[in-house]
């Protein structure tokens, strides 16, 4: 990784990066599953990722009272952000002169001009420039002009907590995928005739339960197979049971437990409810596989 502080004197900067703007003052949950977005698309697209960082906090500068302590040194929010994986930290020395520069400007000169940046995730409430005039609308109308996709994180967010992941998968640019291990199930879709796999994720974001068409990748494999996925608490087998991942692969039967796979959402088909016998529930499995393999022969 390449740490850049004075990146609005900078003759070095990257161009046509994928890059995400915030203070990352110490790395939390919610601003990993960002930066782990950025990278994921910079390896996608095979672009440099980077993150766009203020010295010192602009607070600090504008509204001094107001200022949060740091959690962290400049060097330390370095090695944390090279520990993500990301490519390049652009530092901003944050002063007055550079609080009055106008939101337009600064899209039209520093990230376009001189970064040629080509998507840029940010948050919902995140705001830039004189007086904090420039947003996500903003960015998203330049972005219009400029050639560059603005990527507003809490809709995606949202847009995967309420099971809409065709629409997540347009702003993200690709499926939403969640990483874990298979974990060791009660076999109940074997008992039904539906083998599957449990997912244990190290995902902390889950989509709306319900059943989706996806696609599981297995890197023993280096192969990626077609499946349907079931999000839920399984009403018609437990009462009051706990949230499952679960997978059936089609055409597959190998023994993977333990193995590590990535687990990726292509679309909603049904909403999970409770069915009157297991016999209706495995029929009902049967339509959802039979739906999943028309989804991929259309779009494959």
């Amino acid at each position: 990784m390449q740490a850049i502080r004075d990146a609005m004197a900078s003759t070095e900067l990257p161009r046509g990066v994928i890059a995400t703007i915030g203070n990352y003052d110490g790395i939390h949950i919610g601003q990993q599953s960002v930066l782990d977005m950025v990278t994921g698309r910079a390896r996608e697209l095979g672009a440099p990722s980077a993150v766009i960082t203020f010295d010192p906090h602009p607070l600090s500068v504008v509204r001094p009272e107001d200022a949060p302590p740091r959690l962290v040194t400049q060097a330390q929010k370095e090695d944390l952000l090279r520990e993500a994986g990301l490519d390049y930290v652009l530092t901003i020395g944050f002063t007055h002169e550079f609080s009055n520069t106008r939101a337009r400007t600064f899209v039209r000169d520093f990230l376009h001009g001189r970064l040629a940046v080509a998507e840029l995730y940010v948050g919902s409430h995140f705001t830039f420039g004189r007086r904090r005039e420039g947003d996500i609308a903003l960015l998203k109308e330049m972005g219009a002009s400029l050639g560059f996709a603005a990527v507003e994180i809490d809709e995606v967010r949202t847009l995967v907590l309420d099971g809409r992941i065709e629409e997540a998968n347009v702003l993200l640019g690709r499926p939403y995928t969640m990483t874990g291990a298979i974990a060791q199930g009660d076999r109940m879709g074997q008992r039904l005739g539906w083998p599957t796999i449990n997912l244990a994720p190290e995902n902390e974001l889950y989509p709306h339960n319900g059943v989706y068409v996806t696609r599981v990748y297995f890197p023993s494999f280096e192969a990626t197979f077609r499946s349907v996925t079931n999000i839920g608490t399984r009403p018609t087998v437990y009462e009051n049971y706990r949230r499952v991942i679960e997978s059936h692969i089609l055409d597959f039967s190998s023994d993977v437990y333990g193995e590590q796979v990535h687990l990726s959402f292509c679309r909603h088909l049904r909403e999970e409810k409770l069915f009157s016998s297991m016999m209706d529930l495995s029929a009902q499995i049967g339509r959802d596989a039979d739906a999943a393999r028309e989804y991929f022969r259309r779009t494959d």
